[in-house]
């Protein structure tokens, strides 16, 4: 048993290079203004050394068009530009294959120039591997972008949480000096009583009466003894 599950994960480890052999990364969306230029990233990953027969392709889908249509192939070492299709004239290779880069720049955008664009990588003997895509979208004014709204939203509620946070142990704190106040004064104030009832009350009227008729009666008690 010990030796089909050994043989299993060796067949597995050898698939999935030949499955995945290569990774290719491009932007998820690209938001770019009528007239102006926009740089439309392609790279890639490969457990190989980048390899002399590098290639990069670029096809571009329209909006509500069905198939795409290539704009631009890298191979040998010389990049192909479209000479007839819609970026004719607007399309410039900026990429550097030797860091595994194959950017593009289109120039002077027009509305119609919303779409897709797919990237395909090739770094032989690593020629397996999903092509990646980026949405291009053109607009008149560039709006706010989604993420740039929830990221402020975050930010406003981990502020009033700070906020909330902070309010709670400055309102712990005040209770807690109050508290110790008052206890400080009450230990004051039975250390007063307990000095006062050491010292003792003065006598009353009828104590100091009481007082004098017996010491009346010693005095005559004395006088009738000398006698």
């Amino acid at each position: 048993m010990i030796a089909l599950l050994t043989l299993a994960s060796v067949l597995l480890l050898a698939a999935v290079p030949q499955a995945e052999s290569i990774v290719i990364y491009t932007g998820w969306e690209r938001h770019a203004l009528v007239g102006s230029d926009v740089r439309l990233s392609c790279s890639f990953f490969s457990w190989r050394w980048t390899s002399e027969d590098v290639t990069f392709s670029w096809s571009y889908r329209p909006d509500g068009a069905k198939d795409p249509i290539a704009i631009f192939h890298y191979a040998g070492g010389a990049p192909y530009l479209d000479n007839k299709g819609p970026f004719r004239d607007r399309l410039e290779f900026v990429g550097n294959p030797a860091r595994r880069d194959g950017s593009i720049i289109i120039r002077n955008l027009d509305f119609s120039d919303n779409g897709t664009f797919t990237c395909d990588a090739k770094n032989p003997p690593d020629i397996v591997g999903r092509s990646s895509s980026v949405r291009l979208l053109v607009f008149e004014k560039v709006p706010v972008q989604a993420g740039v709204i929830t990221g402020a939203i975050i930010g406003v509620v981990l502020g009033l949480l700070v906020l909330i946070v902070v309010i709670y142990y400055l309102m712990r704190f005040l209770v807690a000096r109050r508290v110790f106040t008052l206890s400080v004064s009450k230990k004051k104030g039975k250390g007063k009583e307990g000095s006062q009832q050491k010292q003792g009350a003065p006598p009353s009227a009828e104590q100091q009466a009481r007082l004098k008729a017996a010491s009346d009666k010693k005095k005559q008690e004395s006088r009738r003894d000398k006698k």
